[in-house]
């Protein structure tokens, strides 16, 4: 499920602000594997762990409010410890594609009818059998749920029709729902354990009820989170090589205090703007990999640009390679896109030349860009002043001044209204509050490593854009559901990016690939961004040596 605030898709903001430039960075679409600077190295996993770790500390920004994914209150951080515990039906792998987990294989029987046939073997932490009941019970708490509903929108029911077969009736066919079982629309609890413990569950008082390699030791609240190797792993091939993890939060400069010093293991880098210190440390390893995340500026309905053409112009004369700098220490990309390349699970090739064709998204304005963005302006005629909003923090405030300059040196007016940090999450659910802003700038990601899974936010029923409201859109995003061929949804996912991007309801900037630093005494972990619905902790060992 895509949703921009801090319930998981959307991480702490960025910090710090370091100029330091990064030329390799955009040198080409950022899932490719490439050396992106000397030491911080672009892969989608590190090298395979080669020995077991007695114990582990990592590193996070905030403290979970709740380990119940389906709670209200659960955040990217809750996935972030929880992926090691439970478990899925479906798995991200670091290449990004999707197999069977729990679920042994699944089929289309007909175009909207799904078969899943389970594991045998699959047992939880409390020694429990996997069986059918607890999966149809589990998807249709997700189902019911307030995280991932909106992931079952063409589910018509799900039943179970044999001891280990679990079958998904739809009204119509739809590879997004497939995809999301993959995150956590696809997690299966233990019934009995949940129901057991009641309102404990997902606070520190209450125990898991998963089937993961590590299980859920201890919470201390407002201190950190404990897991432990799961010693009757149910596959034993792929039980943690860490036997205990220990979760803390702190802020940045404390973070980068601790793995500089070695008092802490890793962090999966939410500061971009810390890395370059942390790269020219010794003792330490940074590798970035390819991540659906991406800084764009979200237009409201306000009506300051409402006519595309201004969008436009804008986008135009918006300085990409300065705010990269700027805000993300120049380890992120300049982008084209509303979702980075770490949606690219499939098809890789298509969506990458794809990205490459789209227009007017300049990393850096030339002077054809600014002539053009100016020549826009000039035929739109008068116009409303343009308010940007800020909450203060570094990035948001770079991209802020950003739009003011890019707008003055295209005849366009604007301001940066300065908000609360309360004020600006509610953007997306406060409608008054949007209409006193033009833009705010966020960072966004999703769940599935499909762009179909981003571009259905195109719709017209969209909670998260106001100004796209088209129904041939409509039409490719109820055919790119219902494509379960690769290459017909790559196709219509482009048609869709190209909709998008000639619409702009949002203005995309700088793609944030996944960053992992940790001591170069360990390694495994993956980094690409699938951290938050795939085992990584359970990779995570010594190297060689």
């Amino acid at each position: 499920m895509p949703v921009p605030t801090t319930r998981r898709r959307r991480t702490t903001a960025v910090a710090a602000v370091a100029l330091v430039a990064l030329s390799a960075a955009c040198g080409g679409p950022a899932g490719t594997a490439e050396e992106t600077r000397a030491d911080v190295e672009f892969l989608n996993t590190t090298p395979a762990a080669s020995g077991q770790l007695d114990e582990a500390t990592w590193l996070m920004s905030t403290e979970p409010s709740t380990l119940d994914l389906d709670g209200d209150a659960a955040t990217s951080h809750s996935d972030l410890v929880m992926a090691n515990v439970c478990e899925r039906l479906l798995q991200v792998q670091p290449d990004l594609s999707v197999a069977p987990h729990l679920a042994e294989s699944y089929e289309w029987a007909t175009p909207t009818t799904l078969v899943f046939r389970l594991r045998e073997d699959v047992t939880f932490h409390s020694g429990a059998a996997m069986t059918a009941r607890d999966v149809v019970w589990s998807l249709n708490r997700h189902a019911d749920g307030a995280a991932e509903s909106d992931e079952y929108v063409n589910v018509e029911s799900i039943e179970e029709t044999g001891p280990y077969e679990v079958t998904v009736h739809l009204t119509q066919s739809d590879a997004v729902f497939l995809q999301s079982l993959a995150g956590d629309a696809g997690v299966v609890l233990e019934r009995a354990a949940v129901e057991a413990q009641g309102d404990a569950y997902g606070t520190p008082s209450g125990e898991d009820a998963c089937s993961g390699p590590l299980a859920l030791d201890s919470w201390r609240s407002g201190q950190e989170i404990e897991l432990a190797r799961a010693g009757d792993y149910w596959n034993p091939e792929r039980a943690s090589r860490t036997d205990r993890i220990t979760f803390r939060w702190m802020s940045d400069d404390a973070m980068v205090n601790s793995l500089v010093t070695g008092s802490a293991t890793g962090t999966y880098l939410e500061n971009l703007a810390a890395a370059d210190r942390l790269a020219q440390s010794s003792g330490l390893t940074v590798n970035q990999g390819p991540s659906t995340r991406v800084w764009s500026l979200m237009v409201t309905e306000r009506g300051g640009l409402a006519d595309p053409r201004l969008r436009t112009a804008l986008s135009l004369a918006l300085d990409r390679e300065g705010i990269n700098r700027a805000g993300l220490a120049g380890l992120g990309q300049p982008w084209r896109e509303p979702v980075g390349s770490g949606a690219w699970g499939y098809e890789t090739a298509v969506f990458e030349a794809a990205h490459e064709e789209i227009e007017g998204f300049p990393a850096s304005p030339g002077e054809e860009d600014i002539e053009e963005a100016r020549r826009l302006v000039a035929e739109v005629g008068d116009t409303e002043p343009i308010v940007v909003a800020s909450d203060g923090t570094s990035i948001r405030n770079v991209v802020a001044n950003a739009v003011v300059s890019a707008a003055d040196e295209i005849g366009l007016e604007a301001s940066i209204e300065r908000v609360s940090e309360a004020e600006y999450t509610a953007y997306y659910s406060n409608e008054e509050g949007r209409r006193a802003v033009d833009l705010f700038a966020d960072d966004y990601f999703i769940s599935k490593f499909d762009p179909l899974g981003f571009y259905k936010n195109g719709a017209s029923d969209s909670t998260v854009q106001w100004l796209l409201r088209d129904p041939g859109f409509d039409d490719l995003v109820a055919r790119g559901r219902a494509a379960l061929d690769d290459a017909e949804r790559a196709r219509l996912s482009v048609e869709m990016a190209t909709a998008w991007a000639d619409a702009k309801p949002w203005i995309s900037l700088v793609s944030s690939p996944s960053t992992v630093v940790m001591s170069d005494e360990v390694t495994g972990v993956p980094a690409a961004g699938i951290y938050f619905y795939y085992p990584w902790a359970a990779d995570l060992g010594t190297g060689e040596g």
